[in-house]
């Protein structure tokens, strides 16, 4: 009686193995992620990654209009969507930001004052409270700290930002705004970040059909994008990276987009440490919402994500150095380990794709606000 318990239970183990699992009937699939999220089918994960299980996102936080209403964050939102912020008077925070598309702006790069092009792509603010560095290589610790950085670039908003208090000065109703949400009416860059900060802190994804199934409605996805679900947890190899409640591993990888000595070439977090490990490594970047944000990558020349889950499939290791090139050149490029060929069937990369659905929610809409000018 023992053996044969045992021999089950080893039958049980196969069978939820993740190889066997990608072939069982939709049903079936469907029957073990039914489940509480503690007892689906473990994830293929590396040895030596750091991981969390998916969560779904937090109900609706009813403090939200009592947060957006306080003095500092409402003045935060007005300072967000005001071109005053930009040395041409015409650039706003919003102007890449764009609250109707998803947080983003929907281009290649970034465009700002004299429609100067940028050389990344814009990364959406959905979530930005939860995030533990800022911009593609990490630059920026603190969201008050990234504020700057796009205020001065001069292919963004080109403005100093020390001139912005007496710019912004020069109308009395700022003046009033900054009385009300510091008690004095000075107005500071300080003060500017720091109401940008907490403004953006309030901007955060709506769920999707991926939170409700998670959460018991069990109708919410289809039997595609269980599938798909379970080949990003496992097959395709996705959670090593994308994982937790906002699908992302806050770290920073070479994904083999570096375009070393050719045309796009960038060193990404290279260009902050100077660590020749780091070349060509991006921030991972949050999957919520990931159909609502094309195109992708740091460079957005990908506007397609079957394309994207194609190029994944391949391996991502084009132009890995062989180990002379590595001798001669410290600097060359190496792709993560953890990229691999997928040997991913057309059907599964229909599935993958399906599942970027599901974790898609309901797009943001916010009305821009009438900003504060003197009559």
């Amino acid at each position: 009686m023992r053996r044969a318990s045992i021999i089950l239970a080893a039958l049980i183990t196969f069978l939820t193995g993740t190889g066997f699992l990608t072939k069982l009937d939709p049903g079936g699939l469907r029957a073990l992620y039914e489940k509480p999220v503690s007892q689906w089918p473990k994830p293929d994960i590396d040895s030596g990654v750091v991981w969390s299980e998916f969560k779904p996102l937090p109900g609706t936080d009813t403090s939200y209009f009592r947060i957006i209403a306080q003095p500092k964050t409402k003045l935060g939102k007005l300072l967000f969507f005001d071109p005053m912020l930009s040395r041409s008077s015409q650039i706003s925070c919003s102007s890449c930001h764009d609250p109707h598309l998803s947080w983003g702006d929907g281009r290649r790069v970034s465009l700002g004052s004299d429609h100067r092009e940028g050389t990344r792509n814009t990364p959406s603010l959905l979530n930005i409270a939860y995030r533990k560095n800022f911009f593609w290589d990490g630059r920026a610790f603190s969201l008050e700290d990234q504020a700057t950085f796009p205020i001065e670039a001069h292919h963004e908003m080109d403005m100093d930002a020390k001139l912005l208090g007496p710019k912004l000065s020069a109308v009395k109703a700022y003046r009033q705004l900054f009385k009300d949400a510091y008690g004095t009416d000075k107005i500071t860059t300080d003060r500017i970040v720091e109401a940008l900060a907490d403004f953006q802190r309030t901007i955060a994804s709506r769920k999707s059909r991926f939170d409700k199934f998670m959460e018991g409605d069990f109708k919410a996805m289809t039997d595609q994008e269980i599938h798909g679900m379970h080949l990003f947890r496992t097959k395709a190899r996705c959670m090593n990276c994308h994982n937790g409640q906002f699908l992302t591993d806050e770290s920073f990888h070479n994904i083999g987009l570096t375009y070393y000595k050719r045309k796009y070439e960038d060193l990404g977090r290279y260009n902050q440490t100077s660590n020749p490990a780091d070349v060509g490594k991006f921030k991972t970047p949050s999957l919520r919402d990931v159909m609502h944000n094309g195109p992708w990558m740091h460079n957005g020349l990908f506007g397609n994500i079957t394309g994207i889950v194609n190029l994944y499939n391949s391996g991502m290791h084009m132009i890995d150095p062989t180990p002379e090139q590595k001798q001669k050149d410290p600097n060359y490029p190496v792709t993560d380990p953890l990229l691999r060929k997928l040997n991913l069937t057309k059907d599964e990369i229909a599935a993958l794709v399906s599942f970027m659905d599901a974790i898609s929610g309901t797009q943001y809409k916010m009305p821009r606000p009438e900003l504060p000018r003197d009559m």
